[in-house]
């Protein structure tokens, strides 16, 4: 997605903007650009490419001001160039405003717009809403914005600036994260996408709600929100830096035992065998009523979802879905007052699925959300909810926040099956094993330099298989999902029982496949389909359970993992498999933590 920040206050403008944008920038972005305003005028600079291609060009023309706005764009509307890069202008060059989000309706309008006069420079649905404002100003920038707004279908985070109204910034928000710093010192404000680029200048900041404006500028503070709903960032810069690793991704992998322990710290009651979630308590009694889940997610969180749906049905005794967000919103899913449905985001601001959070609320679901990200949309949405505390999370191909996402998960499967018929004995053992996790993923961390070796043998594979069972078929596509994110290879990840109605037909001593065969209640299964492979010559790489000595006669290479419930070999499975596509991209030299053509925080539907 793009991203977007804006600064007013006493310093130079300019160096707080970049500054910012480069702070968000971990997402990716194919261009950038920065508009800065004085008491004469506005000037505005652009450029394709990194944000350094934009900091040379400000060396030679560095615009002096102390307030402004900056973009950086992952091209949607229009391809890569330097007329689709923000800020736009209207026809004027009076009025300039940055975007995210996307504008349906953006044809008609600029039909609408060019009958009336006006002049396009761009192939952008962006620059439409910079004209639109432009046909309604009439001295005042806010309602000019306003007016503009209610004639959009679509979503957006914005700010706009105005030649006719110096030191001002009007901002705007539906269904994309915005959020405004109040700086140290008196009208100063740091507005930006993401608190990444607000945490170095100040922790107080207020999260703008849909459909919300607000006008910020030194003398009148801020404007047209409803209330001042201050919060504090609870958030360490240093965590969101790489520190000696060379890449985040990396860095984020290793964490993983933190994760966990941050995940389960204080939560965990080890003598009732339960758990205590802070942030369903206000709705326990309501969850004791349903008897049938809703799991939502996209991409890595749909995964993860999948992996919740087999604990739930299998230890919380509740029937339980798993769906795509972006599917979920199309269907007519059955829905009755005994229904709940959790919502899983990293960011919490993850466009299909905040939409289908919003629906099932108009249709009275009780709604759940597992999110890493403290104020953001889905935070604030859902009835109640569980934070997985992953910390910063960087990288654009998700690793940390997923082991977040399945702890909770596990204790959410323990904490609705003690409030139904779950026993003791099973609770306590549950939570002990979970409390062992982190010392096991340290376990696996340690075998990193084995895997590199590795993926240095199997990095010019064009192709590679993923299969497993039950808890780890959703590791499966998870593995497939982080090789063909980062590396660019093409990777499946498939159900092993599967492979026989269809994709054997393309194994062959050039197809790997890698195999998820821990010792649990599916590992023959799991061997037969080996065996199948092997019978067309396809090379196995096995992840399997330490003291496994059969399985190094069946495969070619082999990588142990700790034995722990099979509920939760998942937080150990997929530990190799992120180490082994981050070693693979990393060998054929791929940008790792800014795969093309991806975004961080999926913000567009």
């Amino acid at each position: 997605m793009c991203r977007l920040a804006g600064y007013i206050g006493e310093k130079e403008a300019v160096g707080v903007i970049i500054d910012s944008l480069s702070r968000q920038s971990y997402g990716g972005y194919d261009s950038a650009g920065i508009v800065v305003g004085n008491e004469k005028n506005l000037t505005c600079v652009k450029s394709v490419g990194k944000l350094e291609n934009l900091e040379k060009k400000l060396e030679k023309k560095k615009p002096k001001g102390n307030w402004g706005i900056g973009h950086i764009r992952w091209a949607s509307h229009g391809k890569v160039s330097l007329a689709n890069a923000h800020p736009f202008s209207d026809c004027q060059k009076k009025i300039y405003l940055v975007h995210n989000g996307i504008i349906e309706n953006w044809g008609k309008l600029k039909r609408k717009l060019l009958k009336k006069g006006h002049r396009f420079t761009s192939e952008t649905d962006s620059e439409i809403l910079c004209h639109l404002i432009e046909d309604y100003f009439q001295g005042s920038l806010e309602e000019a914005v306003k007016k503009a707004l209610r004639e959009i279908r679509g979503t957006y985070g914005l700010l706009v600036i105005s030649k006719e109204e110096p030191q001002k910034i009007v901002a705007a928000r539906l269904s994309s994260p915005l959020l405004i710093g109040i700086g140290a010192r008196e009208g100063e404000y740091i507005l930006a996408s993401d608190p990444t680029a607000i945490a170095p200048y100040t922790k107080k900041v207020i999260n703008l709600n849909d459909y919300e404006i607000a006008s910020v500028n030194p003398g009148d503070s801020l404007l047209i929100v409803k209330e001042r709903r201050v919060q504090f960032l609870d958030f360490d810069v240093k965590k969101s830096e790489k520190g000696s690793y060379s890449h985040f991704m990396l860095k984020e992998i290793m964490e993983e035992p933190e994760t966990i322990e941050n995940a389960i710290r204080g939560r965990l009651v080890p003598e009732e065998g339960t758990v205590r979630l802070g942030g369903l308590e206000q709705v326990s009694e309501k969850l004791k009523k349903i008897n049938r889940l809703l799991l939502v997610g996209c991409g890595t969180a749909f995964h993860a979802a999948k992996i919740g749906k087999y604990m739930i049905e299998e230890y919380a005794n509740m029937p339980c879905e798993a769906d795509v967000a972006s599917e979920l919103r199309y269907r007519k899913p059955f829905l009755d007052n005994k229904t709940a449905a959790v919502f899983i985001s990293q960011s919490g601001e993850t466009a299909d699925t905040l939409a289908v959070l919003r629906e099932l609320k108009k249709k009275g679901i009780l709604t759940i959300g597992i999110t890493n990200v403290v104020g953001s949309s889905q935070a604030r949405e859902t009835d109640a909810g569980v934070y997985t505390r992953s910390g910063p999370e960087i990288s654009v191909a998700s690793t940390k926040a997923f082991l977040g996402q399945l702890a909770v998960l596990a204790m959410l499967t323990v904490f609705l099956g003690r409030q139904r018929n779950m026993s003791l004995v099973t609770g306590k053992r549950i939570v002990s094993e979970l409390s062992k996790t982190p010392r096991l993923v340290r376990k696996i961390l340690k075998r990193a330099p084995e895997i590199k070796k590795l993926a240095k043998k199997y990095k010019w594979y064009q192709n590679i298989w993923f299969i497993g069972r039950k808890y780890n078929y959703p590791v499966a596509l998870e593995g497939a999902l982080k090789l063909k994110e980062i590396s660019y290879l093409h990777a499946e990840g498939t159900a092993g029982g599967e492979l026989k109605h269809g994709p054997l037909a393309l194994i062959d001593k050039k197809f790997p496949t890698i195999a998820i065969c821990p010792s649990d209640s599916v590992y023959d299964k799991m061997v037969s389909n080996i065996q199948e492979i092997k019978a067309r010559q396809g090379k196995i790489i096995a992840i399997a359970t330490e003291k496994n000595r059969e399985i190094k006669e069946i495969a070619d290479d082999v990588v142990f993992i700790p034995k722990t419930l099979e509920m939760l070999t998942p937080l150990l499975s997929v530990v190799p498999l992120q180490l082994l596509a981050y070693y693979v991209a990393d060998f054929l030299g791929r940008d790792i933590d800014k795969p093309k053509n991806l975004a961080k925080s999926v913000t567009v539907e």
